[in-house]
């Protein structure tokens, strides 16, 4: 008995470029790298824009 297994489609599409997209912006807003911000948003498990911003605010402070 063989079964094939087709590829999940790749839902996530969408919502990835607008995270790229919010990277982005907020590495150009807050004069960081890109990977920066891409490190604290894993970091915190979110996408939230806030809570990216907040946690970006912390880092210079300690600076």
């Amino acid at each position: 008995m063989s079964h094939s297994r087709t590829k999940p489609e790749t839902v996530g599409t969408p919502n990835s470029e607008a995270l790229e997209e919010t990277i982005a912006y907020l590495a150009k807003r807050h004069r960081v790298s890109v990977a920066i911000v891409r490190e604290i948003a894993r970091k915190l498990g979110s996408a939230e824009r806030g809570a990216i911003e907040r946690e970006i605010e912390r880092g210079k402070s300690r600076r």
